[in-house]
């Protein structure tokens, strides 16, 4: 999609703090980090939300959560991050393309928000 910003960095037409990368995804660093590790993982395929995706989506989806422990790993938070997807402006999605986020490098709270 022409005017979303992640399927620009996806496309390399903005630049981002890339620290991982495949043919059906990326992973960048939040612009906003709210915990030492944040890093943004999000699908090459622009899918607007989580509750958009479809059947279709099923590998990609896990993929994506594959990615997520991979990004931990190599960040030296394997053992502690929450994977955290916001669906809909309600859950504070502000990017209308599915994106994880992977926090970690600090204690979680219960409940988170």
């Amino acid at each position: 999609m022409a005017e979303c910003i992640f399927c620009k960095i996806a496309a390399k037409q903005i630049p981002a703090q890339i620290v991982y990368e495949d043919e059906q995804s990326v992973a960048f660093r939040d612009l906003n980090p709210q915990a030492p590790t944040h890093v943004l993982i999000v699908p090459k395929k622009h899918i607007p939300s989580l509750a958009a995706a479809g059947d279709e989506d099923k590998a990609l989806l896990g993929h994506l959560q594959r990615v997520a422990a991979i990004v931990a790993r190599r960040g030296g938070v394997a053992s502690d991050f929450r994977l955290v997807a916001n669906n809909g402006r309600g859950a504070g999605q502000s990017v209308d393309h599915l994106h994880y986020h992977l926090l970690g490098g600090r204690a979680m709270q219960w409940p988170p928000g």
